[in-house]
């Protein structure tokens, strides 16, 4: 599996007992969506090997005490800490409109309302409090709130997002 067919899922955040479970931190929207997995990809040393779930019990905050068949030792697991976690795209339904999944517009083309052509989408900073669309005009960074009423369209097939950005912030960043 190549991780240009797969989605960023979680990565594994801990040792979870000391016979090979782990926790592991899920990074979406919806966790209880993901308690019927029956593999996952880890990231080790820049491949992903996929690991089959023998017990999954979600816990608080998006976390997950996992139990991989064939980890049963403490050493097994450790080589798993702070790897990334993904899924193949192909299981997420399709989402149509102004809604989207945060991988499935990188790379898109950026066109505010207001200011026209803004740059390529490097990525959505999924902060909490505040996410962002972190858009990239040659190297100058610009960074936009994902705010209700930002994104007016998300044209796929023409790989596009046009956003209506607060007056003035991307001519903060590019003037």
């Amino acid at each position: 599996m190549n991780k240009a067919d797969c989605f960023h899922f979680g990565y594994v955040a801990k040792l979870h007992g000391f016979k090979g479970e782990v926790s592991l931190f899920l990074d979406v929207t919806n966790p209880e969506d993901y308690v019927t997995l029956d593999a996952v990809f880890v990231e080790i040393n820049g491949q992903l090997s996929p690991f089959f779930i023998k017990s999954f019990k979600l816990k608080n905050n998006g976390f997950a005490a996992v139990k991989f068949e064939g980890v049963d030792t403490e050493n097994a697991a450790r080589v798993m800490l702070r790897n990334n976690l993904y899924l193949p795209a192909q299981i997420l339904p399709k989402l149509s409109g102004k809604n989207f999944y945060d991988h499935e517009i990188v790379g898109f083309k950026v066109i505010d309302v207001n200011y026209g052509e803004v740059g390529i989408m490097e990525s959505v900073i999924d902060l909490k409090v505040n996410p962002l669309l972190q858009i990239m005009n040659g190297k100058k960074e610009v960074l936009v709130p994902l705010i209700e009423g930002i994104v007016e369209n998300v044209d796929r097939k023409n790989k596009t997002l046009t956003i209506n950005a607060p007056a003035g912030l991307i001519e903060l960043y590019l003037a």
